[in-house]
């Protein structure tokens, strides 16, 4: 059996990422630490493969980030957490913002190799993944963050989208509510199209008649905003109205005032992030809590083992998909259907 640095690891008690630093002589290591991994070496008799460091040449310490669009509160708080996990690791970050356009990311991705990234973390937009095998052809290792990249993206990292979903009607329903509808954005959002997939499931499951759905293509106060009034407008026998985010969510409870209704009174809105905003609100959001900055800082750790790896000998564990819990966080948006 080939010696790893996984097997150099487990021997001396510590991480890949420590055993890796030991090898590459880059960042610190404790002198003990260093005594351990080096005895180890010596105890398994290895030596390191530099296959995949000859054919990407020296590490860069760059990593590139990949998102629909910093704009939005969940993409941009997700940002700063993954920055700041980086640099404390000794990275630097480029920044992509794609503004949910296919045609930039693959200019990013063509800069991101002319930069000679170590690795890429990306929330792709979008379901096609063709733009991203220039990537996966250059040996760069990529972490998938907030929804899958099916043959591109063998770590992923997300919520469980799909039962946020199922809480969301639930607690609904558990409130008596049983004529529900959906403000939500954008339509062809992965995240987005799991929260759905759970609202109807559970409503389906206990009886309860499928939701009016009103979707936005853009994620924002402005384009939902309208949807929410058009709602309000058009279907009164609604009691119970879910935002597909925080964002959609605040603006239903705005259109549903405009209308000169009360919230809970009136309608109940639940909403899906917990943002600050959703603190900030009247009356406060009730929300599914996802853990952003955990979400981001996990797909860093991710990253980080695959770029060892790689670095090191080349040799890949199994992939892994880290799918994060969800909580339903109470708060004054919510109460029992109004009699």
């Amino acid at each position: 059996m080939t010696t790893s640095i996984r097997h150099i690891a487990k021997l001396a008690g510590t991480s890949v990422s420590s055993v890796s630093r030991v090898l590459n002589n880059s960042g610190y290591a404790s002198p003990e630490l260093r005594e351990r991994v080096e005895s180890a070496i010596r105890t398994l008799n290895y030596t390191p493969s530099k296959g995949a460091r000859m054919l990407r040449g020296a590490p860069s310490r760059m990593i590139g980030l990949m998102l629909p669009s910093i704009d939005v509160p969940f993409f941009g708080i997700l940002a700063h957490a993954i920055e700041q996990e980086l640099f404390q690791r000794g990275y630097q970050t480029l920044i992509c913002s794609t503004a949910e356009n296919m045609e930039h990311e693959a200019r990013y991705i063509s800069m991101l190799l002319s930069q000679r990234v170590d690795g890429v973390i990306v929330a792709s937009a979008f379901g096609s993944t063709e733009h991203f095998e220039a990537l996966h052809e250059a040996h760069i290792p990529i972490v998938a963050i907030d929804r899958e990249l099916p043959g591109i993206a063998g770590d992923a990292v997300m919520a469980d989208h799909e039962e946020g979903g199922r809480m969301m009607a639930r607690h609904l329903i558990e409130l008596g509510h049983r004529k529900i509808g959906i403000v939500g954005a954008p339509a062809h959002s992965q995240p987005v199209q799991l929260r759905l997939r759970g609202i109807k499931e559970e409503m389906a499951e206990r009886g309860i008649a499928p939701p009016a759905i009103f979707m936005a293509e853009e994620h924002s106060f402005a384009a939902t905003y309208p949807l929410a009034k058009q709602l309000v407008a058009s279907r009164p026998e609604m009691t119970g109205i879910i935002g597909t985010t925080d964002i959609s969510a605040i603006a239903t409870i705005h259109a549903v005032q405009d209308h000169g209704f009360s919230v809970p009174r009136d309608y109940s809105v639940i909403g899906f992030d917990d943002l600050p905003e959703a603190a900030y609100v009247f009356p406060r959001l009730t929300t599914i809590a996802q853990p952003i900055r955990g979400v981001g800082e996990q797909a860093v750790r991710q990253l980080e083992a695959l770029i060892d790896e790689d670095q090191v000998d080349g040799e890949r564990r199994m992939n892994t998909f880290i799918k994060v819990p969800v909580t339903l966080i109470r708060r004054d948006s919510t109460g029992p259907v109004r009699t």
